[in-house]
């Protein structure tokens, strides 16, 4: 039987679970603790009902079992005392620390990576998102096998062990492998399939939405295009890349992209996987950053989501930086004092449909700053070049007489040199 056709859909009840953190000492306590918070909306979101939180403060977590063995003594009593099942790790555990621990604590043992792994796999819809989960997991588990998938997924099973769908995998590290490169393998398939379909769409300005996980970027999606877009006040609610049309103000057609949020601490091996997803942002005209103002520490958040496009390579794209979410500050002067901080962006409340008309202007200041002027004459003898007219410009108006045509154009900078080498000698006027 295919490896694919294992999968078994089936409901479990909430797993009783337990989180654990080490703390460098030193940091600051009240900020640590708050983005440890952020472990137990994991854990929510992936079906585990949190029961107790452990952290230790150290410099650096310990080799052999990541915590002191005083503290996972004190997680062991607690553990046998309220028939925990599950400890979820904050950060990501060698195969060793995972063997040591379980041997421990006697009980099913999570890092932050398999968590946002399982997520993943649970929220994937499409045959795009289910491979790049996979694969995912696969190059995840592939140093874990052993522990792993000779014991764990038949005698735990649940949260952590589940593919695109509850999952029982016994295969072999040569199996594995050659899965790995079958994945990989359909994945360029499916990245020279989405390639055609941006290139179909090449002359459409794109912009496109990043930002932390639940920032509220499929809510401005749904304010910005006036159109039905899944939302949930969960996170990583949206896997698959979504698009959809809109006009800017001056009435031009464009593209808006919504895709997966980042979290900090994003498994190295989901981001390579998700490369297909994520080449909208790369191939986009626009970036469109947004961020959660309300969120006590946002600025960690504008941070992740910074060090994970420069992970990709994602440099040079215009950014424009969206405060969301104004309507949930304590103050609302507080925008102000905001504003002042980051003079180039916009605050916006897109539940409360708030500043939307604002941002849109924002969009098209973008454009017109990034974009050239030209009116051309194109007489009638050379109408064969009115195909590439349309592939490297914007064409804002057109007026012919008994000769050729008068466009007014606008030709964004990457495209400029390609435009002049074929047009130079039709310009009339250059703004």
């Amino acid at each position: 039987m295919p490896l694919e056709d294992k999968f078994i859909e089936i409901k479990k009840k909430p797993e009783k679970a337990i989180t654990v953190a080490v703390f460098q000492k030193g940091a600051d306590r009240e900020k640590a603790h708050e983005l440890f918070n952020e472990l137990e909306l994991l854990a929510d979101t992936a079906g585990a009902n949190v029961i107790e939180t452990f952290h230790q403060e150290l410099r650096r977590p310990i080799g052999a079992t990541y915590i002191g063995k005083g503290k996972l003594a004190e997680i062991k009593d607690f553990i046998q005392e309220n028939d925990v099942k599950l400890a979820i790790f904050d950060d990501e555990l060698t195969p060793v620390q995972i063997r040591n621990i379980e041997k421990e604590l006697e009980i099913k043992i999570l890092d932050r990576s398999g968590l946002i792994l399982d997520i993943f796999a649970q929220r994937a819809q499409t045959r795009e998102a289910k491979t790049q989960v996979e694969l995912a997991q696969m190059q995840y588990l592939m140093p874990r096998l052993t522990r792993m998938w000779t014991h764990l997924s038949k005698q735990y099973g649940g949260i952590g062990t589940r593919g695109p769908g509850e999952t029982q995998i016994e295969v072999d590290r040569r199996l594995i492998r050659a899965r790995i490169e079958k994945l990989k393998d359909k994945l360029k398939l499916i990245d020279t399939q989405s390639d055609q379909k941006r290139k179909s769409r090449d002359k459409v300005l794109t912009f496109a939405l990043v930002g932390y996980t639940n920032a509220g970027k499929s809510t401005l999606m749904r304010a910005i295009t006036e159109s039905e877009v899944y939302i949930e006040d969960k996170l990583f609610a949206t896997l698959d890349t979504t698009t959809r049309k809109f006009n800017l103000p001056n009435g031009q057609d464009a593209i808006l992209s919504d895709t997966v949020g980042f979290i900090r601490k994003l498994p190295s091996h989901l981001v390579a996987s998700f490369r297909s997803t994520l080449a909208e942002v790369r191939e986009s005209d626009f970036i469109i950053h947004v961020v959660d103002i309300s969120h006590k520490y946002f600025d960690e958040h504008i941070n992740t989501v910074e060090k994970t496009l420069a992970k990709l390579n994602i440099v040079d794209k215009p950014i424009l930086q969206v405060f969301n979410k104004i309507d949930l500050l304590d103050e609302i002067e507080m925008v102000k004092v905001y504003e002042d901080k980051y003079p180039n962006s916009i605050f916006v409340s897109a539940h409360k449909n708030m500043n939307i008309n604002a941002l849109l202007n924002k969009f098209q200041d973008l454009y017109d700053r990034s974009s050239n002027n030209f009116d051309i004459f194109l007489p009638y003898e050379h109408a064969e070049l009115v195909q590439k007219l349309y592939l490297l410009t914007d064409i804002i108006s057109q007026t012919d007489n008994d000769y050729g045509s008068y466009y007014k154009l606008k030709v964004q900078d990457e495209k400029l040199f390609h435009f002049k080498n074929i047009f130079e000698d039709y310009i009339v006027v250059y703004e």
